[in-house]
């Protein structure tokens, strides 16, 4: 039975507020499942009770009773990612912004409000915006970024190897990919603790999200006005000198996006990889004994436990049907991606083996789909072999049921990830090889990383201000063997 169409006027008036610790504490006006607050701590389960009462596509609240339609269904989501035609990511067309259901204070607000990126342009405004990125993308050295992250991995390793004991997440997992990110845009000058919190904190929906928003937009404002007048080798420069000719408000907007986007994806794989090594004895098997390869297992963390569990969001266009559910013109649709990531019509199991099986949406799909995936996977392929090969005994420090996870609509990502080792002493270590991008930008949508430019001659070492000072360390003498070389390569040494 097909359920009643949603919108915000066919809802009653709230009910009465349940007792602390009632079930119903997570049901909104009319009797719909809230995303938020009490009640939706587990929302992967939230999700799949949706699933049973209304199908591959499911009506909810946001935050503030905002209504949004859940799209939980794999093909489903593939068709709305697929078809511009029905649906937009531009905010502007919804209807709950449009009738201020949603205030100008909301949680939400640094997620939902509309900006002068690629992610919420369609048409010609949208391969305009798109290509500069893409095509700032493509100038990057592939090579420099693996060597880059595998020392950068090695000075976040010294900080705490001879201790013995470190936590994943904050000493590791929350850092790499904001070192890696400000080396690639170029503000590495920026990289430090606050950072760092800043970007966790804009997609959690709190009440400080606003203002670490406008933190990061401050630190990109100073990068971008420093490129205008003195353009460098990097990331924010060739962006400002794309014939796109963005202004300094999309400059800084789309700045926002690769960073924000790249480091929390990031983040979160890191400490899921991680997680799975430390706590499934099969998988560390597999992976020591080269049946699965470090990239084979960050794919199947990205379908076990995807950095960005939903992304909001999508907007209709046009009356359209999905999932046998009647949208409405200006309806605002969630884009489930760990649901969809589950969809028992795509998936036997939840925790079934996908090894070989890319067709996760992990990075979303369509013209929307993550431009920078590979940056991504890049700083996980060769942070976490790297971290293993420093650190081959390590194991985890407390019960696997001890592990705690911070939920938001957003993603789901570990507290903390204690672990113990044998303590290690310092390796001396480059910590910034040249980044210098190849000298002309290609006009692509897609950038691998993969086999790179001819190497340039290394720069100035600089450490980023929380890393101890570099120290280069002499070449052996003697010529290492083939399979010694190519994993140097393969590890960006």
């Amino acid at each position: 039975m097909t359920p009643e169409p949603f919108s915000p006027t066919d809802t009653d008036e709230p009910l009465t507020a349940p007792p602390p610790g009632c079930p119903a504490h997570g049901i909104g006006p009319g009797g719909l499942r809230r995303l938020y607050g009490p009640g939706a701590e587990d929302l992967g389960a939230v999700y799949e009770e949706l699933r049973a009462e209304h199908g591959a596509v499911a009506p909810a609240y946001l935050h503030d009773d905002v209504p949004i339609w859940v799209v939980l269904g794999h093909s489903e989501n593939l068709h709305m990612v697929r078809t511009p035609s029905h649906y937009s990511r531009d905010p502007r067309l919804w209807t709950a912004l449009q009738d201020g259901t949603v205030k100008p204070d909301h949680p939400l607000m640094p997620i939902i409000a509309w900006q002068p990126f690629c992610s919420h342009a369609e048409g010609e405004e949208h391969l305009r915006l798109r290509g500069a990125v893409t095509g700032a993308m493509s100038t990057i050295d592939h090579r420099g970024v693996r060597r880059y992250i595998n020392r950068a991995t090695q000075h976040l390793v010294n900080q705490f190897c001879e201790k013995g004991t470190a936590d994943l997440v904050s000493q590791f997992a929350e850092h790499l990919p904001m070192a890696v990110m400000c080396e690639i845009i170029g503000m590495p000058e920026e990289y430090n603790d606050r950072l760092v919190q800043a970007a966790r904190d804009l997609l959690k929906g709190t009440e400080t999200s606003i203002a670490s928003n406008a933190y990061i937009m401050e630190a990109l404002t100073r990068l971008t006005d420093r490129r205008r007048a003195e353009p460098k080798d990097d990331f924010a420069s060739h962006l400002i000198n794309h014939p796109a000719r963005l202004t300094d408000e999309e400059v800084g907007q789309h700045l926002r996006l690769v960073l924000i986007a790249a480091y929390e994806n990031t983040a979160n794989l890191l400490a899921n990889v991680l997680r799975v090594v430390l706590t499934d004895p099969r998988f560390r098997a597999q992976l020591n004994g080269g049946q699965m390869t470090v990239p084979e297992a960050v794919e199947q963390s990205l379908w076990d436990e995807p950095p960005f569990s939903t992304i909001l969001g999508y907007f209709a266009k046009q009356e359209t049907e999905l999932g046998g559910q009647r949208i409405r013109k200006g309806d605002g649709l969630l884009l489930g991606i760990a649901p969809a990531n589950v969809d028992p019509r795509v998936r036997p199991a939840p925790g079934a083996n996908m090894q070989g099986n890319r067709s996760h949406l992990a990075f979303s799909g369509g013209p929307h789909e993550c431009p920078g995936q590979d940056i991504g996977r890049a700083i996980a392929d060769v942070g976490v072999d790297a971290l293993l090969t420093r650190l081959p005994d390590v194991e985890l420090a407390c019960d696997e049921s001890e592990l705690r996870w911070r939920a938001t609509l957003s993603n789901r990502h570990l507290v903390e990830l204690p672990v113990t080792f044998e303590p290690t002493p310092p390796q001396d270590v480059l910590l910034r090889p040249s980044l210098t991008p190849v000298p002309q930008q290609q006009r692509s949508n897609d950038w691998q990383i993969g086999m790179g430019q001819q190497e340039p001659a290394a720069q100035e070492p600089i450490a980023p201000q929380s890393a101890a000072a570099a120290v280069t360390s002499p070449e052996p003498v003697d010529r290492p063997g083939f399979v010694r070389r190519l994993l140097r390569w393969w590890r960006g040494e």
